[in-house]
């Protein structure tokens, strides 16, 4: 097994998850097999219950585990499927370390942050890092960890400990990029590669900000001509208003990483044309349409993130380019108009220029009365309108002009109600968590009415997916 070590500089939020998630795209291009391992040093066990203004979105993975939205970005570009072992966090080491002394497994010595902590952490890594995540037999190649937070932080310091001991027990083949060198030096650590992101193209190792996220694998595989500095033929061509350089990769080395993490003998030359195509596809797409998100967590808009991507998907596929305009729900709500009226008006404006309409999901009574405008005005003014999660709830509401206990537990016309998961399953493959769902006694009126609901759960009690006729 080989590692990949990303983390950071003094900064966060500068884009080490999707250059985690470009180098392992490079790797399985390579002919390997790649798997990842996100490290949050906070105390929580997992993001379960952070809020979304803090964290981001929360990512579910299939077997329930909610993780940070990098292990989300790791699946789409690496196409694996990973569990919720592969985001590690600080509460989970202690956790694991303090139900060992509860058990007397260390045997009445004294539990230090060094050995203990450290090992835990490396033990982790090590058993995480064999399990595939592509669906067949046998360990992966190589393992890209992602340890998240800025260099320096306190609570970061055991996984840096526990990483440089495990960069000498596997071999010092740990390659951290975009961060603080004189930190990590004196950490322990020494880096051999750094990939840089900068607003201008050739400021350092050409990682440089470009029209989507899809060009940086393709960044990635160019950037290692720097190692090996043979003379070769390349073009450049426009894309939007960066230039990127088209080389014969293979000649300038991505080969020459490879032989750096020994996997030589296993390696072959990287094929993205299908990634290079995706990405030019996009490039050249000349319509858009304009989307309205009305949601709770507008600030934050990495609150949304997977939405954003199935949206893009879902545009790529239909030849056009998202615009997503935020609008806060709170901003639509009549009380917004004597609070905010500029952002009241400001946010109405942006409602009614949009072709379509999405309200995605989140917890809570707060900017629920916003959504309702929302969709109250898409369905009377024939908007398509997409509602997830507690978007789809709030189309209920509006059609029924009733409410759910989930804001009002004494309301006498719940249409939404709280039906907690109580049935024992061996397996379960859900990609998301639901508390509250349609009341089951009020379907048939509701489908009377012109809402149709196509998907259900095995026991057909559970409303899934309903669009409604117009």
């Amino acid at each position: 097994m080989k590692y990949v070590l990303v983390t950071g500089g003094v900064v966060s939020g500068l884009g080490k998850g999707v250059t985690a998630s470009s180098i392992g795209v490079v790797l399985r291009a390579c002919g390997l097999r790649v798997t990842c391992i996100k490290i949050d040093p906070y105390l929580n066990t997992d993001a379960g219950t952070m809020s979304p203004f803090e964290h981001g979105e929360v990512f579910v993975l299939d077997d329930g585990g909610e993780v940070d939205l990098d292990l989300g970005n790791y699946e789409r570009f690496v196409d694996v499927t990973l569990t919720r072992d592969n985001n590690i966090t600080t509460g989970k080491i202690y956790q694991s370390v303090l139900d060992k002394e509860r058990r007397g497994d260390y045997l009445g010595k004294t539990v230090q942050v060094v050995p203990h902590i450290t090992d835990a952490i490396r033990n982790w890594i090590e058993s995480v890092s064999v399990i595939p995540g592509d669906g067949k037999e046998g360990p992966a190649d190589v393992c890209v960890i992602e340890l998240g937070g800025t260099v320096g932080d306190i609570e970061s310091m055991p996984f840096i400990e526990a990483l440089r001991q495990l960069s000498f027990s596997v071999g010092k083949k740990t390659k951290p990029t975009q961060h603080s060198v004189r930190e990590l030096r004196a950490l322990g650590l020494t880096p051999h590669l750094l990939a840089c992101r900068s607003a201008q193209a050739g400021n350092i190792l050409n990682i440089h900000d470009v029209p989507n996220i899809w060009h940086i694998p393709l960044l990635l595989r160019n950037s290692v001509h720097r190692y090996l500095p043979l003379m070769v033929m390349y073009s450049v061509y426009d894309v939007g208003t960066v230039n990127i350089i088209v080389i014969d990769y293979w000649k300038l080395g991505w080969f020459h990483l490879q032989c750096s993490i020994c996997c030589f003998s296993i390696a072959t030359p990287p094929d993205l044309k299908d990634w290079t195509k995706m990405a030019e596809t996009y490039d050249n797409l000349t319509n858009s349409v304009r989307i309205a998100m009305v949601g709770k967590y507008v600030g934050l808009t990495d609150s949304y993130l997977s939405v954003v991507k199935a949206l893009l998907h879902a545009c790529i596929a239909c030849s056009l380019k998202p615009e997503i305009d935020w609008i806060a729900a709170s901003d639509l709500e009549d009380d917004s108009a004597k609070l905010t009226p500029e952002a009241h008006a400001a946010a109405w404006k942006t409602l009614r220029n949009a072709a379509c309409v999405l309200v995605p999901g989140g917890f809570g009574d707060r900017g629920v009365r916003g959504m309702i405008l929302a969709a109250k005005y898409a369905r009377e003014n024939n908007v398509p309108y997409l509602g997830i999660c507690l978007g789809m709830q709030i189309s209920v509401l509006v059609l029924e002009r009733a409410d759910s206990t989930e804001f009002d537990a004494q309301t006498p016309n719940p249409v939404v109600i709280f039906m907690p998961e109580v049935q024992e399953l061996e397996y379960v493959d859900e990609r998301h968590r639901h508390r509250y769902e349609v009341n089951p006694d009020v379907i048939g009126s509701l489908e009377k009415a012109g809402l149709k609901f196509v998907g259900k759960d095995d026991s057909g009690r559970r409303m899934e997916v309903g669009f409604l006729l117009v």
